[in-house]
């Protein structure tokens, strides 16, 4: 079990603004899908971690859920990068498209939830 925190306290303030800024996406996922332990277990929003602010945490699974609007059309080699230093860390990345989350939210639940079930059989929680 990890013994260190990873909790990034100079970026707290970026961060709640990031939360006051969220977009439709990420307030729809959140909304209906992460707040309130939904699926049986915390998740954090826009939360500061390393030299990151992670969209959704959930660190009981070590799962982080990114969602991808258009500005990571141009983002992917900074986003590989940083979905490969989270996975050295331990922690596996989900990245949603904003569109799916728009349109296709029933599927995008199905992978959430599959994901979840997954790593909470992983690591028997």
């Amino acid at each position: 079990m990890e013994t260190k925190s990873r909790y990034n306290k100079s970026l707290k303030h970026l961060a709640r603004d990031k939360r006051n800024d969220s977009t439709f996406g990420e307030v729809l996922l959140w909304k209906n899908l992460l707040s309130k332990s939904k699926l049986g277990f915390q998740f954090n929003r826009q939360f500061p971690f390393e030299n990151y602010i992670l969209e959704f945490i959930c660190r009981k699974l070590k799962l982080v859920i990114e969602v991808d609007g258009y500005s990571h059309n141009f983002k992917h080699d900074e986003d590989n990068l940083r979905d490969k230093n989270l996975n050295s860390l331990g922690y596996e990345v989900v990245r949603i498209s904003e569109h799916d989350i728009k349109y296709n939210f029933e599927n995008v639940t199905r992978v959430v939830v599959a994901k979840v079930e997954e790593l909470r059989q992983k690591y028997s929680v």
